[in-house]
């Protein structure tokens, strides 16, 4: 909480303590039975945590980019899969307000935001992952209404969702002839593919989402046509910053469950916290988690104000916090031992949960690549 206002730390406060009393003690039984929480959400979305980010007047909360990641960091300490499918599903409703005309937002947010509704991201293709500029999936353009044909695949939410923001080709190759549109399930021609079998985020559903034929009204478009693929990198932006904050509250919950252990588990007739190896690897934990928090919080700052090094931030913060935070679970989990491999101890959970961040929303190889390029443009 240090260096917070006072709103912040109100903010903070009634995160933990939903994510203390609504998430933690089901974590276990949502990974397991692979149990998307709606119920729980919509608890949240009535905190005013279904659409952060979005202006008051369609139902949001209208909080900085900051408030968003001290509040999603806040509740992944509760359940890191679940909160993270939510910072997706914000950002969508984001998107929707952010590029919407007056009546696209006043249709689609206000159940997006107490979360009534629910919403999935759809970018990624199978065979364009990392390069998402040459998606395939195209709408062609007929009349009043686009005509959909393709597949998005890990998109998560996917069957279960009810909107749909989907990246699709209206152009030519190449960034520039991608466009946004907006799907409802139930349209004709939309359908899913299998639920995928994670590793992690076992509380939301995984899917590919499948557009044969689908008639979608123009007047669903977010945005001009070629404005899509800028939209979609508008929203990673702040897509990373909400990401890197749900791998802090992971690693966060896992010092404190280290911690713990080391306190209660005696070898060699005394406590683990007596061996300076271990207090030393506990120490360098906790520095590494300070300090991914500050260059998240100040990429948050910066994306906020709308500068111009925003973008190139937000890749370090999620860079650096997704490795530094994944580190830091699994050496919890190490410092656990045997009793950290049981699925009776959250702290592997937390490392499942947390692998996949520094794949999605960009993998970190991409972090890397558009890091030196803007050092190098200079």
């Amino acid at each position: 909480s240090v260096g917070l206002t006072e709103d912040q730390k109100e903010f903070q406060k009634v995160a933990l303590d939903f994510a203390t009393k609504e998430m933690a003690p089901y974590m276990a039984e949502w990974d397991q039975k692979e149990i998307f929480p709606v119920e729980t959400m919509r608890k949240a979305a009535q905190l005013g945590f279904g659409g952060i980010y979005v202006k008051p007047d369609v139902g949001g909360s209208g909080l900085s980019r900051l408030d968003t990641s001290i509040i999603f960091e806040a509740l992944s300490t509760g359940c890191t899969s679940t909160t993270a499918y939510m910072s997706i599903h914000n950002m969508c409703v984001w998107m929707i307000d952010t590029f919407g005309n007056e009546e696209q937002r006043h249709r689609f947010c206000p159940s997006l935001c107490n979360m009534e509704k629910f919403a999935s991201y759809c970018l990624t293709e199978p065979g364009s992952g990392s390069d998402a500029a040459s998606l395939l999936t195209s709408a062609q353009r007929k009349g009043d209404t686009y005509v959909l044909n393709g597949s998005k695949a890990f998109i998560s939410g996917g069957g279960d969702t009810d909107v749909y923001v989907v990246m699709c080709r209206t152009g030519g190759p190449g960034p520039k002839g991608i466009s946004c549109l907006v799907l409802e399930k139930g349209t004709p021609g939309l359908s899913f593919g299998k639920k995928e079998r994670k590793v992690g985020w076992n509380s939301q559903p995984t899917r590919a989402v499948i557009f044969e034929d689908c008639v979608v009204p123009v007047s669903n478009r977010l945005g001009a046509e070629g404005q899509g693929f800028s939209i979609a990198m508008q929203g990673l932006n702040g897509g990373r910053i909400n990401i890197a904050s749900c791998s802090l509250g992971a690693a966060h919950a896992s010092v404190l469950l280290a911690q713990e252990h080391l306190t209660v588990r005696k070898q060699f007739g005394e406590p683990l916290a007596n061996n300076q190896y271990l207090q030393f690897g506990l120490a360098e934990m906790a520095t590494r988690l300070v300090a991914a928090r500050l260059m998240v919080r100040n990429a948050a700052r910066a994306l906020q104000e709308g500068r111009e090094d925003a973008a190139v931030l937000c890749s370090m913060a999620k860079l650096f916090a997704t490795d530094e935070c994944f580190l830091i679970c699994n050496q919890a989990l190490q410092m656990h031992g045997g009793y950290g491999y049981l699925k009776d101890y959250a702290v592997q959970q937390f490392v499942r949960d947390i692998r996949v961040h520094q794949i999605l929303e960009g993998t970190n190889e991409v972090m890397r690549m558009i890091v030196a390029r803007n050092l190098l443009q200079g």
